[in-house]
């Protein structure tokens, strides 16, 4: 009986391979967001220390990190996922940066072109992942 069962279940697909996009689809999300940008927004913010993460919601803060090379600079970063499909705006980062003076940390402007350096990296990386579940 079982086997019948399993029988039925090749009905239909006649020899055919799936479609590679039947393997990787653009939209792939078992959590709120999509997966692969969650996944290459984890793996870009790897190394600094995570406050929270909200996969339901897409929401990732960063703590306060602190780059051995600048002391007296710390950065925090904030990354929203804003759809379930892989697509360039469906990622945002914001960031806050401050540098130590005398009086204590100090809220100084970001530098130019980071927020955009980590947005094309999430996405550069998510692209990489969903390519590798395609040929992988």
């Amino acid at each position: 009986m079982a086997l019948a069962l399993l029988g039925g279940c090749s009905h239909g697909h006649h020899g055919k391979k799936p479609r590679p996009e039947a393997l990787a689809p653009a939209r792939l999300s078992t959590i709120g967001v999509n997966s692969y940008l969650w996944q290459a927004s984890l793996d870009t913010i790897a190394f600094m220390p995570i406050a929270s993460v909200d996969s339901n919601g897409g929401v990732i803060v960063t703590d306060w990190y602190v780059s051995p090379v600048t002391p007296n600079e710390r950065i925090k970063v904030t990354i929203t996922i804003l759809d379930t499909v892989l697509r360039a705006d469906a990622v945002r980062v914001s960031a806050n940066r401050q540098q130590l003076g005398a009086s204590g940390w100090v809220e100084v402007p970001v530098r130019a072109g980071t927020v955009q350096k980590l947005e094309e990296t999430i996405l550069g990386h998510a692209r990489d992942l969903r390519q590798a579940s395609i040929t992988g």
